[in-house]
C-alpha cells in the first residue's frame, strides 16, 4: 500500500465543512465512501443539499432539480430556477478583504467586498451604456489583476458571457478564439511585466481588437502606467471613462443554464474549441469543490498561481462566493528568486496555496528551504494541478512542511471547468495519488471495450450527468462537434481524454492524456509514468515522451531538457533509464533518450506531445498558433538518432 504522507486529526475532521455536510445529509453517511455513493446514486437529493448547505441565493427556486437525468448529453439541472452568478459571488461582509493583488514589481493592492461590489456595479452600468445585453460576449486580454475579476463580475451581473486570454498570447491565438465568439466589448491592457522585463503590448492588442469586426468598443486598462493614452483611436476608451460612479448593483436574474463563460481548448489539432459554461452549473460545482473538498470558509485566504487564460482563474474567482479572500499574482513565479510566492504566502497568511507540479519541481531543484522566508502556521493545504504530480512532489512538500500541510493533487479540465478527482480534508493523502473522486461525479476507468477496471490503466470516464457539463460549443448549433468530442467513443458516457488508474485506496492516478498514450508492444503507457521519474533527477529540468513508429511497432523516445551545467553522457542516460525502471517498470524504459534545449508547450503551459510526435514523423502540425514557443519544435526535426 502506498505510504500515507498526511492524515487529518480526528478532532479537526469533525469540524470540517465536509463532516458537517454529511451529518446534515438526508441519508445516513458514516464515511466518505457512503457519502460518495449517495451523491452519485441520488443526484437530485445531493445537489439540492449542496445548494442548501452553501446557501446559494436563488430569486426563484427550481421546479425540478434534474430533468432527463438518464441522458448524457441532454440532462437539465435546476429547471425553472433563477439566479445571478455575480450576486452570489459578491455577497458577504463589506469590510472583509475580497481581493489582495501582488505583482513581481512589488505592488500590493487590496479591495474590500464593498469596494469590489461597488466597482463591479459601476462597470456593469458602463457596459450597459455601451449596449451590452444578456448573451452578448465581453472579452478581455488582461494580466491576472483585480480589473479582470471586476470585468468578469460586471459582465455576469448583466448576463453577458465573459471570455479571456492572457496578454502573452500571440495575435493569431487571440484572433482564433475571439474571432469565433465575436465579443461586443474588448478589454485590453497597456502591458505587463514578466521575469523583471517590462512588456508594452497596447499597440499590438489595439491592432488585434481592430481586426475583430464584432467589437464596438475597446477599453484600455492601465497596468504599467496610471494614465495610458488611447492614441486617438475611434472606439477606444479608458477604463475610468467606462465606469458609472454612484450606481447601485443591478443583478439580472437568469436561468440556471444561462451562459457565463466561454473557455477554449488548447487548439493543438485545429482551431480551439469554444466551450460554453453555464452560470448555475459553474457556481454549484465550484462551491462544492471549494467548501467541501477544500474546506474553504469565510475568513480564509486562498491563492492560485494562474493567468486569465487558464480555467483555474475562473475557479479562483468563484472562491469569493465562499466568503474567502482571493490572492492574485501577476508575473513570473520564480522572479526574483524561487521563494517569491512563498514570501507572499507567509506575508498574507495564506491558508490554501495553489500551484503546479512544474513549479514544485523547480523550487525543489533550486535547493531552497521554504521555511527561510517566514512562518506558515496558517497554511493547511497546497493544491497542485495542470499535470500529473509525481511521487517526488509529495515527498518534497512533506519534507518542507511535515504533516501539517495537506498536499492535494486535483484533476479535471477546461472542458468541465472543474475537477473529477481532488482533495479531501477527512481522508489520508497517499503519495502519488489523488485522494478521492469528487462528490456527485460518477467517475470510472474503462478498458478498451468499455468495461470498468480497477488497479489497471484505462480511459477516465464519467457515466452520469453533472451540473458543470458544458452547455455546448459555441457556433455548434446541432451539437455534433460537442458530441464527437466527448461521447463518440463510449455512447452516453463522457470520455475525458485522460489515461487513469483507480487505486486500492479508492484514489486515482492520472498517467497523462490518452490521445498521447504510448503503446509499445500493445502495452498502454501514460507519458507521466516516464517523465515524472526522469524529472526526479537533479540533472533533468524538463522532459517529454512520445511513441515513434519503429520497425512495424512503436518505441518510446524521451527528450530531456538538462539543468544548466549538465550534459547527457552515458552515465546520466543510464541513470534516467534506471529511475524510470525502478519507479514504473521495464516496459516504461525509453529506447532512446535525447537532449533538447526546450520543450514546446501550449499557451496554458502544457507539453504538446502530439506536435512533437508529428514533427518527428515528418507530419504536419495541426495548429502552430496554439503553441507558445513554436520554434522549440525545430529541435525535434530531422534528428539523426531517430532514423
Amino acid at each position: 500500500m502506498t505510504k500515507v504522507v498526511w492524515q487529518s486529526d480526528p478532532a479537526q475532521i469533525a469540524a470540517t465543512n465536509l463532516a458537517r455536510f454529511g451529518k446534515a445529509a438526508p441519508v445516513r453517511t458514516d464515511n466518505y465512501d457512503a457519502l460518495y455513493r449517495w451523491s452519485i446514486g441520488s443526484p437530485e437529493e445531493f445537489w439540492a443539499h449542496v445548494a442548501d448547505f452553501t446557501e446559494l441565493k436563488f430569486s426563484k427556486s427550481a421546479d425540478r432539480i434534474l430533468a432527463d437525468g438518464q441522458l448524457m448529453p441532454g440532462a437539465r439541472w435546476f429547471e425553472g430556477a433563477k439566479l445571478n452568478f455575480a450576486e452570489n459571488i459578491l455577497r458577504g461582509d463589506d469590510d472583509r478583504a475580497a481581493i489582495i493583488f501582488h505583482d513581481e514589481r512589488g505592488r500590493r493592492t487590496e479591495y474590500s467586498r464593498a469596494d469590489l461590489r461597488r466597482r463591479s456595479a459601476e462597470l456593469a452600468a458602463g457596459l450597459r451604456r455601451l449596449g451590452v445585453k444578456p448573451g452578448d460576449r465581453v472579452a478581455a486580454v488582461l494580466p491576472n489583476c483585480p480589473e479582470a475579476v471586476i470585468a468578469a463580475l460586471a459582465s455576469a451581473s448583466i448576463g453577458a458571457v465573459f471570455t479571456s486570454c492572457s496578454p502573452d498570447f500571440g495575435e493569431q491565438a487571440i484572433l482564433e478564439r475571439f474571432g469565433q465568439t465575436r465579443p461586443k466589448v474588448l478589454f485590453i491592457c497597456d502591458g505587463y511585466s514578466y521575469g523583471g522585463k517590462r512588456i508594452d503590448c497596447q499597440d499590438r492588442l489595439l491592432a488585434i481588437g481592430q481586426q475583430l469586426e464584432s467589437v464596438n468598443k475597446i477599453v484600455i486598462v492601465p497596468f504599467l502606467d496610471e494614465q495610458p493614452n488611447t492614441g486617438g483611436h475611434a472606439g477606444v476608451i479608458l477604463l475610468a471613462d467606462t465606469l458609472e460612479p454612484g450606481v447601485l448593483p443591478d443583478y439580472r436574474q437568469l436561468s440556471f443554464d444561462h451562459p457565463l463563460y466561454i473557455l477554449y481548448s488548447s487548439g493543438t489539432t485545429g482551431k480551439p474549441k469554444c466551450i460554453v459554461h453555464g452560470a448555475g452549473g459553474t457556481l454549484l460545482q465550484h462551491t462544492k469543490e471549494q467548501v467541501l473538498h477544500t474546506n474553504l470558509s469565510a475568513g480564509d485566504t486562498i491563492f492560485y498561481f494562474t493567468t486569465c487564460g487558464w480555467m483555474m482563474w475562473n475557479w479562483l474567482v468563484s472562491a469569493l462566493g465562499t466568503g474567502a479572500t482571493i490572492v492574485l499574482y501577476d508575473g513570473s513565479p520564480m522572479f526574483p528568486d524561487p521563494l517569491s510566492l512563498w514570501r507572499m504566502a507567509s506575508e498574507e497568511s495564506i491558508n490554501v496555496f495553489g500551484t503546479s507540479p512544474k513549479f514544485l519541481t523547480e523550487v525543489e531543484k533550486s535547493g531552497v528551504q521554504i521555511s527561510e522566508v517566514g512562518k506558515f502556521n496558517l497554511l493547511r493545504t497546497i493544491l497542485s494541478t495542470g499535470a500529473p504530480l509525481a511521487e517526488s512532489g509529495y515527498s518534497f512538500v512533506n519534507r518542507q512542511f511535515g504533516d501539517k500541510v495537506q498536499l492535494s493533487s486535483i484533476s479535471g479540465g477546461t472542458d468541465i471547468i472543474s475537477c473529477f478527482a481532488l482533495g479531501n480534508p477527512i481522508l489520508p493523502v497517499h503519495r502519488g495519488e489523488l485522494q478521492c473522486l469528487g462528490l456527485g461525479m460518477a467517475v470510472e476507468v474503462f478498458d478498451e471495450e468499455g468495461h470498468p477496471v480497477s488497479e489497471q490503466t484505462g480511459e477516465l470516464v464519467c457515466t452520469k450527468p453533472f451540473p458543470s457539463m458544458p452547455i455546448g460549443f459555441w457556433d455548434d448549433p446541432d451539437g455534433s462537434a460537442y458530441h464527437a468530442t466527448y461521447f463518440e467513443r463510449f455512447p452516453g458516457v463522457w470520455a475525458h481524454g485522460d489515461l487513469a488508474e483507480r487505486t486500492s485506496n479508492n484514489g486515482l492516478v492520472i498517467h497523462g492524456r490518452s490521445d498521447a498514450v504510448l503503446n509499445p508492444g500493445g502495452v498502454r503507457i501514460g507519458t507521466a509514468e516516464i517523465c515524472g521519474p526522469a524529472q526526479t533527477l537533479d540533472e533533468v529540468a524538463d522532459s517529454i515522451a512520445i511513441a515513434q513508429r519503429w520497425q512495424g511497432d512503436v518505441r518510446i523516445v524521451l527528450f530531456v531538457v538538462l539543468t544548466e551545467g549538465f550534459s547527457l553522457d552515458d552515465d546520466l542516460e543510464q541513470r534516467i533509464r534506471d529511475v524510470i525502471r525502478s519507479s514504473s517498470s521495464p516496459r516504461h524504459v525509453p529506447a532512446c533518450v535525447l537532449s533538447v534545449p526546450e520543450i514546446p508547450r501550449t499557451l496554458s503551459g502544457k507539453a504538446v506531445e502530439l506536435a512533437v510526435r508529428a514533427i518527428v514523423h515528418g507530419d504536419p502540425v495541426g495548429n502552430m498558433q496554439a503553441i507558445a514557443n513554436p520554434g522549440a519544435l525545430e529541435h525535434f526535426r530531422d534528428r539523426s538518432e531517430l532514423r
